[in-house]
């Protein structure tokens, strides 16, 4: 038993580290200057996704990649933002809908003018309809920094890509200097 666990260890530490450095090499190449991150703490506590979908969601180390791609990010030259992102995947970023903070003393029900319609389709009040995780992304970044869009921001880097463990850069890649273009 203890051969097998040490071997999904590393397992996933192996893709954790190969998956976190394909990512910061794409930022470093797009001349990306601030990565934000989004996490909620105690977010898969009591988690009630069903007896196996709880075993296997609860084992994903998500902490542990924000603290691989902070520290690649921070090593590459970018500026890391970790936001917490309660509300962002309700909220509606076409409507800019104002994105609230997470108060468990808080009892008012917040209202959001989109909705989500299925897994991974959000729409908004006028029936644009936009892909939900990138709803979520844009809205993770308006909290980060609430007067960026339109105000300095270059461009948001969102386009949501599964990375087969095939698809790893060379080492080498994050060995260059790499001048960083950042946004004003």
């Amino acid at each position: 038993m203890e051969r097998l666990t040490i071997k999904r260890t590393r397992r996933i530490n192996h893709y954790l580290h190969a998956a976190s450095k394909t990512i910061i090499a794409l930022l470093v190449s797009e001349g990306i200057g601030t990565l934000v991150l989004g996490k909620n703490p105690l977010w898969k506590q009591e988690v009630d996704l069903g007896r196996v979908n709880n075993q296997h969601f609860v084992q994903l180390p998500h902490a542990r990649f924000i603290d691989l791609l902070s520290y690649k990010a921070k090593l590459a030259g970018m500026q890391v933002i970790v936001q917490e992102e309660s509300y962002t995947s309700k909220a509606s970023f076409l409507d800019l809908d104002p994105v609230p903070v997470y108060d468990p003393a808080n009892q008012n029900k917040h209202r959001f003018s989109g909705k989500r319609e299925k897994r991974g389709l959000y729409r908004a009040k006028d029936g644009r309809r936009i892909q939900a995780d990138v709803n979520g992304s844009y809205n993770i970044g308006r909290k980060a920094l609430p007067d960026s869009f339109g105000q300095g921001i270059e461009a948001v880097a969102v386009r949501p890509v599964g990375l087969p463990i095939s698809r790893v850069i060379q080492p080498c890649a994050l060995d260059r200097a790499v001048v960083l273009r950042t946004g004003a």
